[in-house]
């Protein structure tokens, strides 16, 4: 156990010492309004613990350090160009082969818009400036969709410049962290939306509450409605359609991948597709029809000790001890990269992973490219850009 997790635990004995009620919330100071919620616990069992020995992650090439921030999604044009990325100042940037140049912008309002987040990668003003998360190119039309967590589901034109907005509210209530989306042969919309209580930037709220006041929905661009598909779900983040668009699959902050059924006798019916072995974000299929899944970091027994006790959460999270030793003791460490391919069918294919975060310190998205995995994260100064080939030799 390390020094930050036994501080914490001292601080709690220590608060039950003094006279403290685990259960009296108006002895609770640290997060306002903040609520606990029953977490959705995975069977143990269940859980997969197939690891990467070696660290293959650390293999990695790292690009762009220092040029862009938090490039969480990365995407290629319909011609091949790219990648195009959102970063932390609410920017989408396009690498010509060359440089990084301004592309696209979910807010005109810029002039508060400092590109240098803080260390859990989130902006004062972003807001204001909006954080483009998830971004889908429609193939046939060539227009970008972007997921922004403040702005909700917009759309740019090929040829770039300040977004449009299309949905910000569904069923009359408005969209509060519009996270990843993913669009079908049609040109349908699907897109998700992880609270409806937490903005990004109180992320870690929603993390540790266990909120589940998330939804999926479909967006036509014929007739601009707005469908709810799915509702009173725990953060739902990566969306992605199978190959044959038979189905799409959604991450759930519980550590589960969903899947929505779009064909066939169980059409609108969902199932577990995947037990996780940590905390998801994007997840993107590749030209194969397999999964690839980017995790912040594994489970631990601390985490299944808060999400078991929601009361007991509620009270330590009031502890007054600094957000970055809440996430260590309700998270159990720091991120470290870890990425996941499942096959259609659900079987772990392969698993890479940078355990003591050397290289790839976080993984927001992973999108397989020409034998290479560009990896985008939310925290970091840079992309990882992985060699499958060096996988195999």
């Amino acid at each position: 156990m390390g020094a930050r997790m036994v501080l914490s635990l001292l601080l709690l004995a220590l608060a039950i010492y003094c006279g403290l009620d685990p259960f009296n919330h108006s002895a609770i100071h640290g997060f306002p309004n903040f609520v606990s919620h029953e977490v959705e616990l995975p069977d143990p069992s269940s859980i997969p613990t197939n690891k990467d020995p070696l660290n293959l992650l650390q293999n990695s090439e790292i690009k762009f350090l220092g040029q862009i921030q938090g490039p969480e999604s990365l995407v290629f044009d319909p011609l091949g160009r790219g990648p195009y990325t959102g970063v932390a100042d609410g920017r989408i940037l396009f690498w010509d082969g060359t440089n990084w140049t301004d592309f696209a912008f979910t807010s005109a309002n810029r002039s508060v818009c400092d590109p240098q987040p803080n260390p859990f990668g989130y902006l004062k003003n972003e807001h204001i400036c909006g954080r483009p998360l998830g971004l889908r190119f429609n193939k046939k039309s060539g227009d970008l969709y972007i997921a922004d967590a403040y702005f909700g589901l917009m759309k740019v034109g090929a040829e770039g410049g300040v977004a449009t907005s299309l949905v910000t509210e569904a069923e009359g209530v408005p969209l509060t962290f519009t996270n990843d989306l993913d669009i079908d042969d049609d040109g349908n919309v699907y897109f998700t939306d992880s609270s409806s209580q937490y903005k990004r930037r109180n992320f870690m709220q929603l993390v540790f509450s266990g909120e589940n006041g998330g939804r999926i929905f479909k967006y036509d661009p014929v007739t601009k409605e707005t469908s709810v598909l799915l509702k009173n779900i725990q953060f739902p983040n990566g969306i992605t359609f199978s190959k044959d668009g038979s189905f799409f699959l959604f991450c759930q902050g519980s550590g589960k991948i969903i899947k929505y059924w779009l064909k066939g006798d169980k059409v609108g019916t969902t199932e577990v597709f995947a037990i996780l072995p940590g905390f998801p974000d994007n997840i993107r299929t590749n030209k194969d029809g397999d999964f690839w899944v980017a995790l912040h970091c594994r489970r631990s027994w601390t985490n299944h000790l808060m999400a078991a006790n929601p009361r007991f959460r509620n009270f330590v999270l009031k502890l007054p001890i600094k957000a970055k030793y809440h996430f260590l003791f309700f998270i159990g460490g720091w991120p470290h990269g870890i990425i996941i391919k499942y096959s259609p069918q659900g079987q772990v294919l392969q698993v890479l992973e940078d355990a003591p975060g050397k290289v790839v310190k976080a993984v927001s998205e992973v999108e397989e490219r020409d034998g290479k995995l560009w990896i985008g994260s939310v925290l970091m100064p840079f992309v990882a850009v992985y060699d499958l080939d060096s996988t195999s030799a």
